[in-house]
């Protein structure tokens, strides 16, 4: 009964020690601050590519990284850098963010990804 109850609490504290958490969520919509209003009603486009950007941040008792509002910036940033947009008629559509969080005891781990389709008007 002893030993059972020893290795009942070894293999419990193990899981409890080596065990991990994450959470995940996503959001998409037109998150864009300009007024610009595309209409794809018409076949005057081609998609291009699908681009993405990520960012990460780590904590350690709270401290270190960034915040999440400049993790969602930076991997919009990265995002639009991957998308080329210079040159020609080419927008982004369909843009979503998704973030994870992970920890373990006092170890945290944040990341942002973007994503979005790159298109090119044809006329």
């Amino acid at each position: 009964m002893k030993k059972s109850l020893i290795k009942s609490a070894l293999f419990g504290s193990t899981l409890l020690f080596f065990g991990s958490c994450a959470s995940h969520s996503a959001f998409t919509g037109n998150l864009n601050s300009q007024n610009t209003q595309v209409i794809l009603s018409e076949k005057n486009y081609e998609v291009q590519d699908r681009v993405e950007g990520k960012a990460n941040a780590t904590y350690i008792f709270g401290i270190g990284g960034l915040s999440k509002k400049s993790l969602l910036e930076s991997a919009k940033n990265e995002m639009y850098q991957n998308a080329n947009l210079q040159g020609g008629s080419k927008a982004l559509i369909n843009e979503t963010f998704s973030t994870k969080t992970s920890f373990f005891l006092f170890f945290w781990k944040h990341q942002v990804n973007a994503s979005a389709d790159v298109i090119e008007f044809t006329k």
